[in-house]
Parts: structure tokens; C-alpha cells; sequence
């Protein structure tokens, strides 16, 4: 674990803060604090760490409930980032494979504060390290221009459509509903990996993008989905499940697919009971159901879950009701973390995570789908979706590229 307390990193040179959901009014005029990084081995409950590092840093997170007002000359609130690795510890579930990227932490909390010094983006010295050697073989090592090699995903198209079988077997003998499965690809680059991760932000419904960078690690998110939003004690969640391509025939087949609606549904549902476990008893309702909105060239089917917070709900309690997702693990949710350790050949990393702002009564974390990583030699993206017994492996596998490809080749623009 590492704490990085305010003397020091005060003194940084002011950037523009990236993280999703920043206050708008505050962007070009933060500056960091403090910073907690935590990984799974370090022991400890994670959820717990970050409310108790928070609070201990002035942003009110004990009762989410309470009213509480923005500081504008204090600290403003936190990046907070917990990957799926985390959310699968809090939910009980066994460890899966190893993540890609062991540079990046398993949670990353970061308080920011206001200053009257605003500036364009600052170099940082935690940005991951860049530079010929992490590409071997490249002519013309020593230009700093942008560079990305090829992708080796870490399972082939038949390896990926047998793990769909697999699932397909096990809903077959009742051990669970739906699973997500997630694949990973890597590339080695040279240059400046947060300036192309920052590109993903301007992705077409990336309502969470944005960056965050550590020593040798950095995230650039481009997801479209709330995992959790708390605004006055009310909770919001915003569940997408179900792809097409999008055209107007495309749009039309999502909205008639039986398949996609009762994936859909399901983890609707699942979202209900997970809202519940923290929510005033009979408050969670759903307020939109199978809305189809678009990211990047897809159709995406988007439900609107809310509830009450109850008495006294604090981030601690918030995190392990709904981490890690259910639109990326499945139902019922342990078992599918029990297919998704077994399936998967490495783990998820930056992806299928939270990633958001956490503020003076008002919370907004996104689920890490769209996600990319950068450590000190590769860039790392992951791709998947939901298998029910009516899925084919080959549309699945399909699918999967199809939501990568966006991320991919803004990855690769120069």
C-alpha cells in the first residue's frame, strides 16, 4: 500500500484533471493532495480503506445520505478507482487469473484540491515510463512519436467460442443464468501512453471518459455505463446489456430479440437486489426499462434502476453492495465469478471495474467497460459480453471485437 501525503505533491504543477464526473466548474483549477494505491495482496478490505482514507481527508463519505456542500476553496473530492479484481474480493468470490498489468493497483483513491493557479496540462512524473527499449525492433527507435505494435489477445476466436460452450453448459446443468466473459489483448508502444488514452474520452457516448495515471501505469476510460450515482441520497444505477450494430436494421433487430431482452431483464433484476441491500426498504424501482442509446458505431440496450439510500449508508457499505457489476460478471453473481475464474485466461485489470468522481454529496462511478491500460511496455484492452443459453460463439466472439475495435483504433491514431 502507498499513501502519498500533501507534502511534496502539492508542489506538482497544476494540469487539467481528467477523471470522469469531475465538477466541470473545477476542471484546470485542482490539484492533488493525497493518494492511497492498495492491491489485493497488500490484505485489507478495500472498501473500508477508501472510506476511512476519504473521510480522514475531509470528503464526507460516511453518510451518503446527509446533505453536504462543495468546498470551492478546499478539497473539492476524489478520483476513485476499484478494479474487478476488488469488487470480486468483496463479493466473496475466489480469486481469478492474474491481471496483465501488475503495475496498476486494485484501488487507486485520489483527493483533489482547489487552487487559484489554473494551467494547461502538466508533465507527471508518475505517467508510465516510454522508450525504445519497450519496443525492440522498431526502426527508428529513438523518434518520440507515437507508435503501437500489434495485438496478441490473450485467447484465440476458438478458445474464446469454446469458453461460450462452456458457459452454455453450465446454465445447461443449472449452475447459473448468464456469464460475462471478457477477453484481453496487448500491444507494445512507444511515446506517451496518457496522451492516446486521453483520446478515448472523445469516443461518441463515453459518458465516463477520462484518465488516471500512477508510476508506471496509467487508465483511459470511454465507457457509456453508471455503475453507481448518488445525488442528495438518491441511487442510480444504469445497466447496459444488449449489442447491435448501429444501423436502422440494427436497431430494429435489438429491439425484437427475445435473447437480448431476457439477458436484459436479468440483470435488471440483478441490479434491483443489489440497490436493495442499501436502499430504504420498498424504494427501488425502475424508472426506464430497455432504452436503446448508441455508443461509437453500436446500438446499446440501457435500463435506469434508483433507489432511496438508506439511513446512514456510507461509500464502504455502497462499494460492497454493488462491485463488481452485475451487467459484467452474471447471475447469480457468485457463481458467475466461479465460471469467470475458471474461464478466463488472464485477469480483468483496468476493465469491468469502477472508475469515477466522489464528491461532497454527490458520488458518480462508471463501470470500466471501454477501458484501456497502459504500464511501462504495453497497452492493454479488454472486450466481452454476456452468454446465456441462447447465445451463439461465433456472434459472441464477434460481438466482443465489435466493441473493441473503437478503442483499438483511436489506440492507434497518431
Amino acid at each position: 500500500m502507498r499513501k502519498n501525503e500533501p507534502t511534496g505533491v502539492e508542489t506538482l504543477p497544476p494540469g487539467v484533471i481528467d477523471v470522469p464526473a469531475t465538477p466541470d466548474a473545477c476542471r484546470g483549477r485542482l490539484v492533488e493532495r493525497a493518494r492511497l494505491e492498495w492491491r489485493c495482496g497488500d490484505g485489507g478490505d478495500p472498501a473500508a480503506l477508501a472510506q476511512d482514507f476519504l473521510t480522514g481527508h475531509g470528503v464526507a463519505v460516511a453518510d451518503l445520505g446527509r446533505p453536504a456542500r462543495h468546498d470551492p476553496d478546499g478539497v473539492c473530492g476524489a478520483a476513485l478507482y476499484l478494479s474487478a479484481a476488488a469488487g470480486a474480493l468483496l463479493a466473496g468470490a475466489a480469486p481469478a487469473a492474474a491481471t496483465p498489468v501488475p503495475a496498476l493497483p486494485d484501488l487507486v483513491v485520489v483527493v483533489y484540491g482547489h487552487t487559484d493557479r489554473p494551467g494547461p496540462r502538466a508533465a507527471d512524473p508518475r505517467r508510465p515510463a516510454a522508450g525504445p527499449r519497450a519496443v525492440a525492433g522498431r526502426p527508428d527507435a529513438a523518434a518520440p512519436r507515437w507508435w503501437l505494435g500489434s495485438w496478441r489477445e490473450s485467447w484465440t476466436p476458438a478458445q474464446h467460442a469454446d469458453a461460450v460452450e462452456a458457459v452454455r453448459a453450465a446454465i445447461g446443468r443449472g449452475d447459473v443464468y448468464q456469464v460475462n466473459l471478457v477477453g484481453h489483448a496487448a500491444a507494445p508502444y512507444a511515446g506517451d501512453p496518457l496522451a492516446a488514452l486521453a483520446r478515448l474520452g472523445a469516443l461518441p457516448g463515453a459518458r465516463y471518459g477520462g484518465t488516471l495515471s500512477g508510476l508506471d501505469w496509467a487508465i483511459g476510460c470511454a465507457s457509456p455505463e453508471t455503475l453507481i450515482e448518488v445525488d442528495g441520497g438518491r441511487l442510480v444505477t444504469r445497466p447496459i446489456k444488449g449489442t447491435r450494430p448501429a444501423t436502422a436494421a440494427g436497431r430494429r433487430e435489438l429491439l425484437a430479440s427475445a435473447k437480448e431482452r431476457a439477458e436484459h431483464v436479468m440483470i435488471v433484476d440483478l441490479e434491483r437486489n443489489d440497490l436493495a441491500r442499501v436502499a430504504r426498504t420498498g424504494s427501488v424501482r425502475v424508472d426506464e426499462l430497455f432504452a436503446v442509446r448508441r455508443w461509437c458505431d453500436l446500438w446499446q440496450a440501457e435500463s435506469t434502476v434508483s433507489a432511496a439510500a438508506a439511513d446512514g449508508l456510507g461509500l464502504a457499505d455502497l462499494l460492497r453492495a454493488v462491485c463488481p457489476g452485475g451487467s459484467v460478471t452474471g447471475a447469480p453473481k457468485l457463481a458467475a465469478l466461479d465460471r469467470i475464474a475458471a474461464l478466463e485466461p488472464v485477469g480483468r485489470g483496468a476493465s469491468m471495474g469502477a472508475f469515477g468522481w466522489v464528491g461532497a454529496g454527490r458520488i458518480d462511478l462508471g463501470l470500466t467497460i471501454r477501458t484501456a491500460a497502459a504500464d511501462a511496455g504495453r497497452l492493454h484492452v479488454w472486450a466481452g459480453g454476456g452468454i446465456t443459453w441462447g447465445s451463439d460463439p461465433e456472434a459472441e466472439v464477434a460481438e466482443a471485437a465489435a466493441k473493441a475495435a473503437p478503442v483499438r483504433a483511436l489506440l492507434a491514431a497518431g
